[in-house]
């Protein structure tokens, strides 16, 4: 409600500008280049830049939830975003995004606040490109934990199945520089 409260008060100050904005979601395993696209279209959109992994790594630093939170990192983004669409900003969501709710609830969120809401699916294609990322993976934020290949391939991800989760974009991130253009072109259109 809050959300839509803002966004009504945006667009009778601002008119169709609101029209303009943008949820861009990422999803994709981990070690598939989702954070590395991330931050280069938040900086192209512009858009705020929300990473799940950024709020589940100061959750379990605060010592509010042991790894893994399920769906806490979530629920805070989707309210953090909400709220920062309500502003009238774009918003780029950095989530492994792995089972049919999670995709749901940006869908419903999309709708709710009545942005356009574009899904990039990250990919390595070359099997072995993957396994080396993952493998070779370091965190990034303090107190942050990487899983391994063995868990990446043991994890729930969901085959995307574009009736249950909604339309996505995938995108090939072997090359990061061919895979940031090929979604640049997607958010053009």
């Amino acid at each position: 409600m809050f959300a839509a409260n803002i966004r009504a008060s945006f667009e009778d100050r601002y008119g169709a500008r609101v029209g303009d904005l943008a949820l861009v979601v990422l999803a994709g395993l981990p070690g598939t280049g989702k954070t590395t696209l991330a931050w280069r279209l938040a900086a192209a959109v512009p858009a705020a830049y929300l990473r799940i992994d950024a709020i589940e790594t100061a959750v379990i630093r605060c010592g509010l939830a042991r790894a893994p939170v399920g769906p806490v990192g979530y629920a805070v983004a989707h309210e953090v975003a909400a709220s920062t669409l309500g502003a009238g900003v774009s918003v780029v969501a950095d989530a492994v995004n792995p089972v049919a709710e999670a995709r749901r609830g940006w869908r419903d969120l999309a709708s709710r606040t009545g942005v356009r809401l574009v899904v990039f699916e990250t990919v390595v294609a070359d099997r072995d490109e993957h396994r080396r990322r993952v493998i070779e993976r370091k965190p990034d934020l303090d107190g942050q934990s990487v899983p391994t290949w063995e868990q990446v391939q043991a994890s729930d991800y969901l085959t995307w199945d574009e009736t249950r989760d909604g339309p996505r974009i995938v995108v090939d991130m072997i090359d990061a520089d061919e895979g940031y253009w090929n979604a640049i072109r997607h958010l053009g259109n």
